[in-house]
């Protein structure tokens, strides 16, 4: 069997971790694989399949010889390096904002549009989307197919763990502090996490949305090749370890009924459907994590317009909302242009 080499920059964080979990999960061919990350990390020793592998420095140079690279560092690590990796014929998929919203570069859902992976060869980069887009855009893209959608309304309630490891740790410790009737100490967000919700994800902008808000909306109508689609977004940080979830109202061309819509996406691809009122089924976000599905549940007609559909969708944000889209890129990519 044809394997792969493959690279691993930001190996030691969150999401870089699930990268090697799930590609040793999926059993995906790596012939030789190679843990990247800052010198914070130099000493440390990540398993593959049974077997230590040290975590290397990350260098210019560090893509001599490689064919695919899995970037979780943030995106000025991205910026400065995928084009090196690019130069030396490694292809980049990136799960920062670096490259998102560059135009000759692919921005990739498999389930939704993954012949734009083809584009690859622009720049030798693929971007990887926002995890609270993917997981709206899976649920939303064969309710497009058959009624095409006309404008988004969308409400997340997102995961600590989209912040990375110190959120969790901050969630943890601000609980454990105000159950011991001790004051809390914020450190990652600027204010308490624990028990609380907090309507600001990433910074402000000049329009008055928050840049994670406009990021729904910029990749939504791109992913779905769609710039007349009106989407809105509210993005809110709640005291959850992992898996985010959203409230999703659309409005749509044509009429379709919520049992047309259960029906489409129980044969949609990644998507599972729990929706069972009766038996007070519906996604939950502790269900979600450590999961590979995006959830849709609560699914009804939207009584105040003649054409809408109200959704609840979870899904697990470092699985399908990051490692688990990127590989399944790396995925069809080797398949389909490694030869």
């Amino acid at each position: 069997m044809r394997t792969y080499r493959v690279a691993v920059v930001g190996a030691t964080g969150a999401v870089g971790n699930e990268m090697i979990s799930i590609l040793e999960e999926r059993n995906f061919p790596v012939g030789e694989l190679r843990l990247l990350a800052s010198e914070r990390s130099i000493g440390k020793e990540l398993e593959f399949k049974g077997k230590a592998y040290p975590v290397q420095v990350l260098k210019e140079d560090s893509f001599e010889g490689m064919e695919i690279g899995l970037f979780s560092a943030g995106g000025s690590i991205s910026q400065k390096f995928a084009p090196f990796a690019a130069q030396a014929g490694c292809v980049v998929i990136d799960n920062t904002a670096a490259f998102r919203y560059e135009p000759d570069i692919p921005l990739v859902v498999p389930e939704v549009n993954a012949g734009k992976i083809a584009d690859y060869k622009n720049r030798r980069i693929i971007a990887n989307p926002n995890c609270s887009t993917i997981q709206m855009v899976v649920a939303l893209k064969p309710i497009h197919d058959a009624a095409r959608i006309k404008r988004i309304v969308v409400s997340t309630y997102q995961s600590v763990s989209g912040t990375g490891k110190k959120a969790m740790d901050e969630l943890i410790d601000q609980t454990r502090a105000l159950l011991s009737f001790k004051e809390p100490v914020a450190k990652v967000y600027p204010y308490q996490i624990a028990f609380n919700c907090l309507p600001q994800i990433d910074i402000f902008l000049e329009n008055g949305y928050t840049k994670e808000e406009m990021k729904m909306v910029w990749e939504t109508k791109k992913i779905f090749g769609d710039e007349s689609i009106a989407v809105t977004a509210t993005t809110v940080r709640v005291p959850v370890l992992r898996a985010h979830s959203e409230s999703v109202n659309i409005e749509t061309e044509k009429k379709i009924s919520a049992a047309q819509v259960k029906e489409l996406l129980s044969k949609a691809p990644g998507v599972v459907v729990v929706d069972d009122p009766a038996k007070r089924e519906y996604p939950l976000a502790i269900n979600a994590a450590g999961k590979d599905a995006t959830y849709v549940g609560r699914i009804r007609e939207d009584e105040s317009i003649a054409n809408g559909i109200n959704l609840w969708v979870v899904s697990d944000n470092l699985r399908k909302g990051a490692a688990l889209n990127a590989i399944q890129i790396a995925e069809i990519y080797a398949r389909d242009y490694l030869k």
